[in-house]
C-alpha cells in the first residue's frame, strides 16, 4: 500500500473492501453533500452496501478497468478520487471525484485528480481524460476548469434524480495538452508528488 502527501495533513491512498465501515461512516457525513452527483453514495447505507461498492472497483481494478482511491485528511477519510472508467487499449478513461464537508475548499481533490491524470498519461498511455457533471455541480464543473479541461458538450435531460432529469457536462483533456501544460509551468513550481509505475507497482515519488 502507498500513501501519498496531498499537503495540509492530507493524504490519498487505496480505497479497499476492508475499509467499508470506515467508508460508511464517511459515507453517513457525507452522503447529503454526495448523493446528488455519485450513483452509489444513496446506496451505501448499511456495511453490507458500502462493501459491495469497494468490491465493485476492486473488481474493476483486477480488469484494469477503474480504481478508487481515498483522502484522509487528519487520519480521517473525508472524499477521494477514483478511475469511474480505464480503457487502455482505446486510450479513454473517466475520472470522478467527491467530498465531505470537512475536505472541501482546501484544494484536495483537485490535487488528487492532478496524480491521477499524470500517472493515467504518463505511465500508461492515456490518450483523452473524461470528466462527466451533472449540470448543477458546480464544484466538480470548477475542479474541470482548474485542471485545464475542455467542455465538449452537455447530454440533456442525461439521467433521472429525485424525480427530475439532469443534464450532464461533459469535459476533457488530451495528452498532449497535459504534458504541454506541465511542461510550460514555471520551473521549480511546487507540484504535488504523483505516484510512478515502477515495474507494475505505484510507488510514491519525490516533490518536484
Amino acid at each position: 500500500m502507498f500513501a501519498v502527501p496531498l499537503g495540509d495533513a492530507a493524504e490519498l491512498r487505496p480505497l479497499e473492501p476492508w475499509q467499508a465501515e470506515e467508508f460508511l461512516t464517511h459515507m453517513d457525513r457525507a452522503r447529503a453533500d454526495v448523493d446528488p452527483w455519485i450513483p452509489w453514495a444513496g446506496r451505501s447505507t448499511d456495511l453490507d452496501s458500502a462493501r459491495t461498492v469497494l468490491r465493485d472497483y476492486a473488481d474493476r481494478q483486477a480488469a484494469d478497468a477503474g480504481r478508487i482511491y481515498g483522502i484522509w485528511l487528519d487520519g480521517t477519510l473525508v472524499g477521494g478520487v477514483m478511475f469511474v472508467s480505464f480503457d487502455a487499449r482505446t486510450g479513454v478513461c473517466e475520472i470522478g471525484c467527491w467530498a465531505e464537508a470537512a475536505g472541501q475548499g482546501r484544494g484536495l481533490v483537485t490535487r488528487a485528480v492532478r496524480l491521477l491524470i499524470d500517472w493515467a498519461v504518463r505511465e500508461r498511455g492515456i490518450h483523452r481524460v473524461e470528466w462527466h457533471a451533472a449540470a448543477p455541480n458546480v464544484r466538480s464543473i470548477a475542479v474541470a476548469r482548474r485542471l485545464g479541461m475542455s467542455r465538449d458538450g452537455v447530454l440533456r435531460q442525461n439521467f433521472p434524480y429525485a424525480g427530475t432529469r439532469q443534464d450532464t457536462e461533459i469535459w476533457s483533456l488530451l495528452a498532449d495538452e497535459w504534458l504541454r501544460a506541465e511542461e510550460a509551468s514555471e520551473p521549480g513550481a511546487q507540484r504535488a508528488p504523483g505516484p510512478r509505475c515502477d515495474r507494475g507497482v505505484v510507488t510514491e515519488s519525490s516533490q518536484v
